[in-house]
């Protein structure tokens, strides 16, 4: 379906001294230097993925995106979908895809969303059958009638996020690029994006590429996860397999009565399965691993050491890790090396 192959994008910066001075003589006698924001990306994702495009601001997430959507030319490297190439057939692929920019909208600002489709239509040519069917559908899902009449500027963030996503897939895209398309959203409204967003995966088959920093996307939306620093891809892989390997952590967060001996909770615990923090005298916090110990094993052994007043527990989902991932504290490895 996608296929990107051995893709950079280098940006040439100034590198300029202070003051006056500095600019003059940059001016007569500039320096540069090379910056690779995207550095040898390769992966492939098959018809009706979806998938989520993740690293930390500057990672290089963005600039990916825009050289998918053929918004930037990438310095080296392929890009193509069904063996359609970007840079010899940027028309034919430009009407494989679909591209909702979170922070931007390609509605027309003081038309109303009724006119921005039928412009849409002419542009991409959909016959009247696609684009009356698509409209049904669209409508029936996202309740545009609500506010199809208003111009862009006039409807709320949560509306023009439906209309853009419903305008991107008017011509039956092959696949759709999002860029944070909840971002600013209320609850209601992300999770009506995200529900549509389901369900044109599973019944059109629309592949799917997104960006986000809401850990909620990745959960309802993605089964796969790409990771990006530094210009480089780190790791590709399913979001179940980094659950099911890096999620069966649990913590349980204990307060008691009296002073807490930590040495003895050890020996009542199979200590080499578990991890202790004191946070006081009288409040800890006990790690471990599902697969090795049970949370029944572990509170019958605390409580035979100490009387809880209040116990609270958690589990590692895909935030917890993430941000394991981006602090350095934990290496994912490849699937098969686990």
């Amino acid at each position: 379906m996608i296929k990107v192959e051995n893709l950079k994008k280098i940006y040439k910066q100034p590198i300029k001294e202070t003051g006056l001075r500095g600019s003059i003589k940059h001016f007569f006698a500039p320096k540069h230097v090379y910056k690779n924001a995207v550095d040898d990306i390769n992966f492939e994702i098959l018809e009706g993925e979806s998938v989520a495009y993740l690293g930390k601001n500057g990672a290089g997430k963005s600039t990916t995106i825009k050289m998918l959507t053929g918004i930037l030319q990438p310095s080296e490297g392929k890009i193509s979908i069904n063996n359609i190439d970007l840079k010899t057939q940027k028309l034919e692929y430009k009407k494989q895809i679909g591209v909702v920019f979170g922070q931007r909208t390609q509605l027309w600002w003081d038309l109303p969303i009724s006119e921005s489709f039928n412009l849409i239509r002419d542009i991409y040519e959909i016959d009247d059958k696609t684009y009356k069917e698509n409209l049904r559908v669209f409508n029936e899902i996202l309740n545009l009638g609500e506010f199809s009449h208003l111009s862009a500027r006039k409807i709320s963030l949560g509306q023009r996020m439906k209309a853009d996503i419903a305008a991107a897939l008017l011509h039956n895209p092959k696949i759709l690029y999002l860029d944070e398309p909840t971002i600013g959203l209320d609850i209601v409204a992300k999770e009506k994006i995200r529900a549509f967003l389901k369900f044109i995966n599973k019944e059109y088959k629309t592949t799917i590429l997104l960006t986000t920093h809401d850990i909620g996307d990745i959960e309802e939306i993605c089964e796969r996860l790409i990771l990006i620093d530094s210009g480089k891809v780190f790791y590709d892989g399913r979001v179940d397999y980094i659950l099911d390997t890096y999620g069966r952590f649990r913590k349980i967060h204990v307060r008691t009565e009296d002073f807490v001996d930590i040495s003895k909770l050890y020996n009542q615990i199979n200590g080499s399965n578990i991890s202790i923090e004191g946070t006081s005298d009288r409040e800890f916090s006990i790690s471990f691993d599902s697969t090795k110990i049970s949370m029944k094993e572990v509170l019958d052994g605390t409580m035979r050491v100490v009387d809880i007043i209040d116990m609270q527990t958690e589990q590692t989902g895909i935030e917890h890790i993430l941000k394991q991932v981006y602090e350095g504290t934990l290496n994912l490895g490849k699937e098969e090396d686990n």
